[in-house]
């Protein structure tokens, strides 16, 4: 009998062109591929993200800034950015599944490696090697949910893969900061790393093998290139990478510095408070699958453009001197943000044309370009100017989000 690996392999390899074999919802190997998908995103974020919470730590324990601390997570966003154009060639050639395992167990490891870096440098350079390890799943995952998902269920699929990275997003900040106040920072990387192993070892047990997609053994550049310029010549999909970039940027940027304005006073939130604030990831992960259901029934830019408002109306929200007020802010532009997200995300499947994964690695290189990017340059305005500065910086980027979302559907429209 051959093992699963052999037969995921085997799958791969002797795929058809132009003979699809869809997962149709409702059958077993369906919701093995959603379980492993949300099992993929989870492990991804908590992964990448626990380490924010613990900026105002790394501030003080290695007497580095605000905007330095933030460089902890955006090494690791900003290198997953190159690693995920990589990726995409990568994946061609070895196999949607077997980068996704690689990169997952890979990426664990090094969370826990973390925990034992002995100086500030060492750290930084451990999240880097993160984000080169982390690239092969974010892209690759949405490539094999448009490739191998049956068109109609493909919104909700999708929703819940963006949920799991929702969930992963939460965990990883909620329980580094429990852990944190009780068992310092260390050990609750190393939780967290051993966390995120486990997650990947479901995974590669429960991800049924590609069966859409055929091999190109051997490297070719000029193909890539190729396929990567075809996506940026289309006229629609260039605003969709322009809404990740810009809507991501702006998420980042309040979840990096709200952290610093909530343990200093008049609030004076110690670790544990300041991690179970997000827990309003809960509802990230609600507006992600009930925003890519209404996309498929009632309009995905409609959906989209109502995500990317209510993530500006959230961020204004935490302008008020009330800590309720400013939860319930963060609360709303969680909302929204993943609710956009799923549906651009989605976009990219529907509006690409052929090489699907080339796609989705441009949609994610600009989505972690945001992220690392802006995420620093964030800093500079709470230094500068305090948090008042810190959300016109964000309602701009999301001004401009909005603009582009609706460049997008005049463009697909007509090209329609």
């Amino acid at each position: 009998m051959p093992t699963s690996a052999h037969a995921a392999k085997t799958a791969e390899t002797t795929a058809i062109p132009g003979q699809k074999h869809y997962l149709i919802r409702g059958t077993g190997a369906y919701r093995r591929a959603s379980l492993a998908l949300f099992l993929s995103g989870f492990s991804t974020f908590s992964l990448l993200y626990c380490v924010q919470p613990l900026l105002p730590i790394f501030s003080q324990q290695f007497s580095v800034s605000p905007a330095e601390s933030s460089l902890s997570l955006s090494f690791s966003t900003g290198f997953l950015a190159v690693a995920i154009v990589c990726a995409a060639a990568v994946s061609e050639g070895l196999g949607r599944r077997s980068l996704m395992s690689i990169s997952l167990v890979g990426a664990a490891l090094l969370t826990i490696a973390t925990a034992f870096a002995p100086n500030w440098h060492l750290l930084l350079v451990i999240r880097a090697l993160q984000g080169l390890v982390l690239g092969g799943v974010p892209a690759v995952a949405m490539a094999y949910l448009a490739e191998e998902i049956d068109p109609r269920g493909l919104g909700a699929t999708m929703g819940l893969y963006v949920g799991g990275t929702a969930f992963g997003g939460m965990s990883g900040r909620v329980l580094t900061g429990i852990f944190a106040e009780y068992f310092t920072w260390r050990p609750a990387l190393f939780l967290i790393g051993a966390i995120g192993l486990a997650a990947a070892i479901g995974f590669i047990a429960l991800l049924p093998p590609s069966r859409n997609f055929v091999r190109r053994p051997g490297f070719d550049p000029s193909f890539h290139a190729k396929a990567w310029l075809g996506h940026l010549s289309n006229p629609a999909l260039p605003f969709i990478f322009a809404i990740a970039f810009l809507a991501m940027g702006s998420f980042v940027t309040i979840y990096n510095y709200a952290g610093f304005r909530l343990v200093a006073p008049p609030y004076g939130l110690n670790q544990t408070e300041l991690g179970l604030i997000f827990t309003v990831y809960l509802f990230g992960i609600g507006a992600s699958s009930i925003g890519g259901l209404l996309g498929d029934r009632i309009g995905h830019f409609s959906v989209l453009l109502f995500g990317l408002a209510l993530t500006a109306a959230g961020s204004a929200l935490t302008l008020a001197a009330s800590l309720p007020v400013i939860i319930l802010g963060i609360t709303v532009l969680t909302t929204g943000f993943f609710m956009s997200h799923s549906i651009a995300s989605g976009l990219v499947g529907r509006l690409a044309h052929g090489t699907k994964g080339h796609a989705s690695s441009l949609y994610m290189l600009a989505y972690y370009v945001g992220s690392s990017l802006m995420g620093s340059v964030g800093g500079w305005f709470f230094a500068v100017e305090g948090w008042a500065a810190v959300v016109i910086f964000t309602l701009a980027m999301l001004g401009l989000a909005f603009v582009s979302a609706c460049l997008a559907q005049h463009l697909a429209r007509r090209k329609a």
